[in-house]
């Protein structure tokens, strides 16, 4: 049986911005323009510096007040976990529980899965690659979903405007949370999962693959 030969082994790359697969020598995509790597330059070095960004900001986006309401009863600022508290006292189960996963636990996982993907790619950690492909992809598509505070800060801005009867403001902390979601959505994007088969290669062959 005749050994099965990447893209990359034939000095073939595809194109990140249109997928045009062209020889990597001619340095550019014929098609778009855009430059041509066989893998995305500097992939870890720029997943791992968007993830510590990432989990430098989830401190403050958590113990810091996301909501200032002002009205008639006084004034409460609430936190992400506070308002996931006062959601769950008040029989709001439902909302309680979608904003504990996609505000607080997603974040979490997504950082999670993220440091296991950076230490697979390394070699640190052992993994089939499709389970770490699936992995990379499922992290990929769920992390924008985290986003689900700051709409609902921003719906409250914009209907809860009342005049003298109420009043809500965003906190401080939803720049911060803001940030955590944006930071991690460029580590995942930083990413090149490539670099899964590209170290199963390599331990399936004893030594290092060619440099791409």
């Amino acid at each position: 049986m005749s050994e099965i030969r990447s893209a990359a082994d034939e000095g073939l790359a595809s194109c990140h911005l249109c997928g045009k697969v062209s020889p990597v020598a001619d340095e550019h995509c014929p098609r778009c323009g855009s430059r041509l790597h066989l893998r995305k330059p500097h992939s870890l070095e720029r997943t791992w510096s968007f993830l510590i960004a990432a989990m430098a900001f989830y401190l403050p986006a958590n113990l810091l007040p996301i909501m200032n309401v002002a009205g008639l009863g006084g004034n409460s600022r609430d936190t992400i976990m506070s308002g996931v508290i006062n959601f769950w006292k008040k029989g709001d189960f439902l909302v309680a529980g979608i904003i504990f996963s996609a505000s607080i636990m997603i974040p979490i996982l997504k950082m999670i899965a993220l440091i296991w993907l950076c230490l697979a790619a390394k070699g640190f950690a052992t993994a089939s690659p499709k389970n770490l492909a699936r992995l990379y992809h499922v992290t990929e598509l769920v992390g924008r979903w985290s986003m689900v505070d700051v709409f609902v800060v921003a719906v409250l801005v914009c209907l809860v405007q009342m005049g003298i009867i109420s009043t809500v403001t965003p906190g401080p902390a939803i720049l911060s949370f803001a940030l955590v979601v944006v930071l991690t959505m460029f580590s995942a994007m930083s990413f090149d999962p490539r670099l899964f088969w590209d170290r199963h290669e390599k331990d399936a062959a004893g030594g290092s693959p060619a440099t791409p």
